[in-house]
């Protein structure tokens, strides 16, 4: 039953599609990071990605909502589970990269920057207050960068217990399938029971009264 329902869910109209687009978008997000993605320039890349990441959690979406129209298998909420695995793991990709691409611009800035101001420290004689102000603002990114990081492992760890719910919940589904269908068999084997003591009732009524035509039989002669 359930080999049938993962079979038309598959093969007919609704999945395939689906799965087949969903290959493509991971693997155009994967080839972003070939070596000919990388001459790009990083704006129109992060532009590509971001809308790569869009069309892919729609198409997730899609398919969500398509499981949730039938009866998924347990096949089925495995492979949505898996697809969403991989859409976190390349957004929190991205996320990662682009923060560490724009601190290490905004560094090599503030170096830049720092630079010139320490040249016009240096031939003024004075500390300029804009080499403190950019220091703190070099610190406060740091931390913004840690906490961003430890945001990304709570979420991944929240789409784990999600799946692990999915799971939980298909299989509370069959427990209950089951539970219904044992006082069905009860059922049976209580009518082949109560029939076998019915004939075993018959069978000895008819040896029973056999018995007594011999006995009245043999007494009359």
């Amino acid at each position: 039953m359930e080999s049938g329902t993962e079979k038309k869910a598959s093969s007919g109209g609704s999945w395939e599609p689906y799965w087949r687009v969903v290959g493509r978008m991971e693997s155009g997000y994967a080839d972003t990071s070939s070596p000919v993605a990388s001459s790009r320039s990083w704006k129109s890349m992060e532009m590509e990605i971001q809308s790569l990441l869009e069309k892919l959690l729609d198409i997730n979406d899609a398919m969500s909502r398509c499981a949730a129209s039938a009866a998924p298998t347990t096949s089925v909420t495995q492979k949505l589970a898996r697809h969403r695995d991989i859409l976190h793991e390349f957004t929190q990709e991205f996320k990662r990269t682009r923060g560490n691409l724009n601190s290490m611009m905004e560094h090599a800035e503030l170096l830049n920057s720092v630079k010139n101001d320490i040249s016009e420290s240096k031939a003024s004689g004075s500390m300029s207050p804009r080499v403190n102000l950019l220091r703190e603002r070099a610190s406060i990114h740091g931390s913004i960068n840690q906490i961003d990081e430890v945001i990304g492992q709570a979420q991944a760890t929240r789409s784990v217990l999600g799946t692990q719910r999915a799971l939980f919940g298909d299989v509370q589904g069959k427990v209950k399938q089951l539970g219904e269908k044992f006082p069905i068999i009860r059922g049976l084997l209580g009518a082949i029971r109560r029939k076998r003591s019915k004939d075993t009732l018959i069978l000895s009524a008819v040896i029973a009264a056999c018995t007594l035509f011999l006995i009245v039989y043999w007494l009359s002669k």
